[in-house]
């Protein structure tokens, strides 16, 4: 008999939704342009630089792991893949500094590529969820999150004033080997003129040591990250940009397929053991990008606001794998991908309301190579894992009248154009036939209807109903990967294009130390591109569109800080999906549980600030649910990730503190996991760290 998970243990268990920040934050990516939450028709959350410290986050995807809505899956410890309401990879879309991440190469599931920004290196995250395909396009169908990065804010600074700042950061983590990030950052210019930032970030991430199966060995690797950007003022109301970001991983494990993996047993839940002698990713990426942005003080103005990005992207994937002692062991698969963006945006004041228009352009060029030999070398052959020589373009235009229907009523209609053109290069088809130079190029027009309605000073509906769509891509079309526990995953040309609406509603309530955020919402899935196996019982597995499919699910989010000292936070949220496919190709639909699904999950913070706020202490609580909900196929084909009989639920408590000893010195400290519990997030390929220390130290001057 299962145990359950309790609604009073998740009330006790919330997290953060606004914990620092919770009264009402500016929001940028719900509107493309700046409004406070509580103006806002969209479930958003957002989360600073001092939240992901505070709560020991050190990547991008474990920072959302507080959020509503969202699992957090991680196939590596290098490879965090958030589901948002039931979506991941491709069908979430990726901004950094509202530039897209988001390529034509990116897989079906889960993707390492959210971890591929540098934590130290964000300002605010921005998530808006479901929303999106109207402003942003193809992609935005679970979630569009917007990763803001440091910069140096050279117009709060008295005019003319000359200065110079600078922080040094460690941190270190027990577990297992132990791990080791280092930051350095500093910040220049003159006030009101122009401002220098540079950052530079060194992590050396240990194997890490998990209650239950022990040493994880070959879950550590490197990470080395630059930032540089300068902000100038052209004159008082327009700002001219130009940043650089640049990271580097190496060898990261896929460790569930190594024989470093010897399987996981809790309570009766099963994986098996690796196979492989190794299974490695390398990962380069990045991001050039010019902006100009500005206001025109005028009111009569025929453009309010604008901003115009041109931007310049580049990413390189290697994966090695050692299949050993299989016949056609060594396989090696790369490819390079250039992106030039441009983006514009545009406000203007339009009757009773603010019009925002505007396009954007990617065009991505992909080169690949790829090949596969036995262990001896006698064996080589051409292996592509995507068509060589290839482009992808993706044009949109947009716009969205935010109307001021009355003093409490406010109706955001949208509408976008998009346009996409494949044109696949070499590569080998699902039949095994070599083909050249073909294209092929889809279209569709998406809206959404949105409403906001102040019941009053403090409380508000919001909700509406919004359209998605999502062409196929790269890996769509002419993908030859490895994918689950080692399964051969082939593209496929016929395939149409993915069609979504999601209905949503929402209740939120912000005050001075109360703010309360509630959703429903409900998905209908069309046409979705899925992969089912090329027959029965076969484990090569091809590309096809499903027939209908649903996701639905229930969030609740708090703040209350209910005395000057203490604040408590906390969510819970809950999620179902299920989805019409193929058993095989030709074969008859059935309509099963989407593989990964958010169980009933919870969290929650209780936090502790010194009269004077130097020192600070808080305790937090997650919760999750047991998770089952999957057929017997996909288990059985992701045996390595998913365990029989589904994921073990856990509670897993942690405790942080803080010590603001002088102006120039912070120092932080945190035990994770108090209990020593042995978890993983459902869908993941490897455990959790057990109890784990986290100390850090900041340096400023």
């Amino acid at each position: 008999m299962k145990k359950p998970i309790t609604f009073a243990t998740l009330a006790l268990a919330a997290g953060p939704v606004f914990a620092q920040d919770f009264l009402n934050p500016l929001v940028v990516t719900a509107s493309r342009t700046g409004r406070d939450l509580s103006d806002s028709a969209y479930s958003t959350s957002v989360l600073d630089a001092d939240f992901l410290r505070d709560t020991g986050r050190r990547t991008m995807p474990e920072a959302l792991q507080y959020v509503p809505g969202v699992l957090v899956q991680k196939t590596a410890h290098g490879h965090g893949s958030p589901f948002i309401r039931g979506f991941t990879g491709r069908q979430n879309l990726l901004l950094v500094d509202g530039v897209r991440v988001n390529n034509s190469t990116f897989r079906s599931g889960p993707v390492q590529y959210w971890n591929t920004v540098d934590s130290l290196a964000i300002d605010r995250l921005e998530l808006v969820r479901s929303q999106g395909s109207v402003l942003y396009g193809s992609d935005a169908i679970g979630g569009t999150l917007n990763a803001f990065t440091k910069s140096s804010d050279f117009r709060a600074r008295p005019d003319g004033e000359v200065y110079f700042n600078g922080a040094a950061s460690y941190e270190f983590r027990t577990s297992g080997r132990g791990s080791h990030i280092a930051r350095l950052e500093t910040e220049g210019g003159i006030g009101g003129r122009f401002g220098v930032w540079l950052g530079l970030s060194a992590k050396e991430y240990g194997d890490i040591r998990s209650p239950n199966v022990g040493l994880m060995r070959g879950t550590g690797y490197p990470e080395q990250n630059l930032d540089f950007r300068i902000d100038a003022a052209l004159n008082p109301d327009a700002t001219l940009t130009l940043a650089h970001q640049y990271l580097r991983q190496d060898a990261i494990s896929r460790w569930h397929r190594t024989l470093d993996n010897p399987g996981w047993n809790r309570r009766g839940s099963v994986t098996v053991p690796g196979t492989w002698t190794a299974n490695d990713f390398d990962q380069r990426r990045t991001l050039t990008y010019l902006k100009l942005e500005g206001s025109n003080p005028r009111t009569d103005a025929m453009i309010q606001n604008y901003t115009a990005t041109l931007s310049y992207q580049r990413s390189s994937e290697t994966e090695y794998q050692d299949r050993r002692p299989s016949s056609d062991s060594i396989r090696r698969s790369e490819y390079d991908v250039e992106t030039l963006g441009l983006d514009l945006t545009l406000e203007s004041r339009l009757g009773p309301g603010n019009l925002v228009y505007g396009f954007d352009y990617y065009r991505d060029r992909v080169d690949a190579a790829g090949f596969q030999n036995n262990a001896a070398g006698t064996a080589f052959r051409e292996n592509l894992p995507l068509a060589d020589d290839s482009t992808y373009d993706l044009l949109g235009f947009y716009t969205q009248y935010i109307w001021e229907a009355t003093d409490r009523l406010e109706i955001t209609p949208g509408l976008r154009y998009t346009y996409t053109r494949a044109k696949l290069g070499r590569f080998t088809d699902s039949d095994g036939i070599a083909r050249t130079n073909e294209s092929q190029n889809w279209d569709s027009l998406v809206g959404s209807l949105r409403a906001l309605y102040r019941i009053d000073d403090q409380w508000s509906l919001f909700g509406g109903i919004s359209q998605a769509f999502r062409a196929p891509n790269l890996v769509d079309l002419s993908g030859n990967l490895t994918s689950l526990s080692g399964s051969t995953d082939r593209g496929a040309t016929d395939l149409d294009p993915e069609k979504f609406i999601t209905y949503e509603l929402g209740a939120r309530r912000t005050s001075g130390d109360l703010t309360l955020q509630g959703a429903v919402y409900y998905t209908d899935i069309r046409d979705v591109i899925t992969r089912v196996p090329e027959s029965a019982g076969s484990s090569t597995i091809i590309t096809t569109n499903g027939d209908n499919g649903y996701s639905y699910g229930a969030e609740l989010e708090a703040t209350w800080r209910f005395h000057p000292q203490w604040t408590l936070s906390g969510f819970a949220a809950w999620q179902e999906a299920r989805n019409e496919t193929p058993d095989f190709i030709g074969g008859p639909a059935t309509s099963g549980p989407v593989a990964r699904q958010l169980p009933l999950t919870g969290s929650a913070a209780l936090r502790w600030t010194s009269d004077d706020g130097k020192f600070w202490v808080e305790g937090r609580v997650l919760a999750a649910a047991r998770e089952d909900r999957i057929t017997a196929a996909d288990q059985a084909a992701d045996n390595q990730r998913i365990p029989t009989n589904g994921t073990p639920s856990y509670v897993v408590a942690s405790l942080y503190s803080g010590w603001q000893v002088h102006e120039s010195l912070n120092l932080t400290a945190g035990v994770e996991n108090l209990t020593n519990t042995s978890y993983r997030n459902h869908g993941s390929g490897q455990n959790e760290p057990g109890i784990n220390a986290v100390l850090g130290a900041t340096v400023r001057w």
